[in-house]
C-alpha cells in the first residue's frame, strides 16, 4: 500500500465503526461509478476498468474535477489511489477490519502541490469536514 505523505502540508486520518459486513462496506466503497448514488458530493465518477492497481477513475467533488489511480486493492480489507487535480497531488487510502462484531473502517489522505501549501489550513479545515461527511455518508449507505 502506498503510504500517505506524513510530511505533506495536508493531510487526516478518520475512524469509523459500521453495523454492517465488510463485505457490504467494501461493496459500496468500491463500486466507484455509484458514489454519486449517496456520497452527496460526489456529482460524477466513472471507473475506467476493473478494479484492480493501476485502473483510472475520473471523478467530481466539490466542483473539482480529479483523475484517479488505483493503487492498492485487497480485497474486503484495503483500498488505496492517488489522485491530481489541478496541481495538487493527493493519496488517499481506507482500511477495513472487524471489530467486536462491527466493521471499523479508517481512512486518511494527504495533498501535496503549490496550493496544498498555501492554503494549507483551508485545506486542512476542509479536507476533515469532507472526509467525516464522507465516513457519516457510508455508515449510513452501509447500515441501510
Amino acid at each position: 500500500m502506498k503510504s500517505i505523505n506524513d510530511k505533506a502540508p495536508v493531510k487526516c486520518r478518520k475512524t469509523v465503526l459500521i453495523n454492517s459486513a465488510p463485505e457490504k462496506v467494501w461493496t459500496i466503497l468500491t463500486s466507484i461509478d455509484r458514489w454519486p448514488s449517496w456520497q452527496t458530493d460526489i456529482a460524477k465518477a466513472t471507473q475506467n476498468g476493473p478494479l484492480q492497481p493501476a485502473t483510472t477513475f475520473d471523478w467530481q467533488s466539490g466542483g473539482a474535477k480529479i483523475h484517479s489511480t488505483l493503487q492498492t486493492i485487497d480485497r474486503f480489507n484495503h483500498i488505496g489511489w492517488t489522485g491530481k487535480s489541478v496541481g495538487i497531488l493527493a493519496i488517499h487510502n481506507w482500511k477495513l477490519t472487524i471489530e467486536n462484531g462491527q466493521t471499523k473502517v479508517e481512512v486518511e489522505e494527504s495533498m501535496e502541490g503549490l496550493l496544498a501549501s498555501l492554503f494549507k489550513k483551508t485545506f486542512n479545515r476542509s479536507l476533515e469536514m469532507g472526509m467525516q461527511k464522507w465516513l457519516d455518508l457510508l455508515k449510513a449507505e452501509s447500515e441501510n
